[in-house]
């Protein structure tokens, strides 16, 4: 099976299985995946991504960033779910040069984590308990779709390294989110060469951070979220082979 499915306009649309777990089993394919904007789809990217069968679309972007960019188009059995998990916003193409990036990735990840928790909860209760094949997506697909996909792998008791290492494939789309931003900010300047770079390290930090904090990620998600056993055995149920 392929991770990556190519499209024309989305860059980085990925999917989630495949991934062995701690007690022996293999995340589903076909059954989640990752994105950047689906907003980009059209002509036959939207017939591509039609034939997936995907039923739920799970944006987590800001209201004014849709209102802004657009969403995924309208269809018939489609549903559309606005989840706008980060609660801070910061231009990551502002970012000072000169600090450290992936701390300062990795910290707005753990306000995300903190502030978002409703909506992080109300994500995970609904990838559980999808019977088709559900996507989520942001801007790039890369920071809250990261830290949600983090999340996500961490419950169904994926490997800490395979979930970084699945966080660090989004810098394949590296040129083609670069060239993107260049494209629809022609008066600006890139300030932060490391835009639209994922490395292991923010994930690596960031899955740190949280586990220091509540003790691990299945707590967090318990004692901060509110997601309780039942969510986490539908997410196993549905997305773990037997």
């Amino acid at each position: 099976m392929r991770r990556h499915i190519e499209f024309e306009r989305l860059h980085n649309f990925r999917d989630l299985g495949g991934y062995r777990t701690e007690d022996g089993r293999t995340v589903r394919w076909g059954r989640l995946y990752r994105s950047d904007s689906l907003s980009k789809l059209e002509g036959a990217d939207w017939e591509r991504f039609l034939a997936l069968g995907v039923s739920t679309v799970v944006d987590l972007r800001y209201p004014w960033e849709i209102e802004a960019k657009g969403r995924v188009p309208d269809s018939e059995g489609l549903t559309y779910v606005n989840l706008s998990v980060e609660h801070r916003p910061y231009d990551q193409a502002e970012i000072d040069p000169d600090v450290d990036p992936w701390r300062f990735l990795a910290d707005r990840y753990a306000e995300v984590a903190l502030d978002g928790a409703e909506e992080l909860r109300l994500a995970l209760e609904l990838i559980a308990v999808q019977s088709d094949p559900l996507v989520f997506h942001c801007a790039s697909g890369k920071d809250r779709t990261g830290l949600l996909a983090g999340l996500v792998l961490s419950l169904l008791g994926v490997a800490e390294d395979d979930i970084i290492a699945d966080f660090a494939l989004t810098g394949l789309a590296t040129d083609r989110l670069v060239a993107d931003w260049k494209a629809a900010n022609p008066h600006r300047t890139l300030r932060w060469a490391g835009y639209g770079r994922a490395p292991a390290e923010v994930m690596r930090l960031f899955l740190s951070d949280l586990a220091a904090t509540h003790g691990s990620v299945q707590e967090y998600a318990v004692k901060h979220l509110g997601v309780d056993e039942d969510v986490t055995a539908r997410l196993r149920a549905r997305l773990l082979t037997t």
